[in-house]
């Protein structure tokens, strides 16, 4: 499939079936996190494969966007090991691992799968209850399966700004500031 075609066919899945996921394809997503591009090729992610009911169990713990799945990746980095930009000490250990969830997410369209980026959890519970050592820094949960029948994209999925607004060329003349929009699902 062309890569701009499987882009557009990804959505983030909220609505998924009782199949599990086979260990091959779960093999797949974690060579497509293993092969994604990171900040001096440093490769800080870490990935926790969760796929027993008691593992699902404790990441329910920390978010309400598990969506009833079998099988979810959560993605960390070691903030031992990440790049740190030269002149700013910028961490790019949460880029990297932000690189590193797109691959499995883009993979998971590619197998017939659905996923979902979720960064709305508790990361202390998640540390607590999968005994995370410190210089590990969870980013996001993942939650994978087979798409429910019944699973569509969220209206919002193909509302895109239109070029003119992210896009400069040479100067940012033009370029407005956000409107700091309240997102908080709290």
């Amino acid at each position: 499939m062309d890569f701009l075609d499987l882009a557009r066919e990804r959505y983030s899945v909220r609505r998924y079936s009782d199949q599990k996921v086979e260990k091959e394809k779960i093999e797949k997503l974690i060579e497509a996190a293993r092969i994604a591009p990171t900040a001096v090729n440093l490769q800080p992610q870490r990935i926790l494969v969760v796929d027993s009911e008691e593992g699902i169990k404790k990441l329910e713990k920390s978010t309400p966007f598990m969506f009833g799945v079998n099988t979810a990746f959560v993605i960390f980095y070691d903030k031992g090991e990440s790049w740190k930009q030269t002149y700013n000490r910028t961490d790019y250990g949460p880029i990297d691992a932000g690189i590193v969830a797109t691959h499995i997410l883009l993979e998971a369209t590619q197998l017939d799968l659905g996923a979902v980026f979720v960064g709305h959890f508790k990361t202390d519970v998640v540390c607590e209850e999968f005994d995370v050592p410190e210089f590990l820094v969870p980013i996001a949960i993942i939650p994978i399966g087979y798409p429910a029948e019944n699973s569509r994209p969220a209206k919002l999925h193909t509302q895109k700004k239109d070029i003119s607004e992210t896009v400069f060329y040479n100067s940012l003349d033009g370029v407005k500031p956000g409107v700091g929009k309240d997102y908080s699902l709290d």
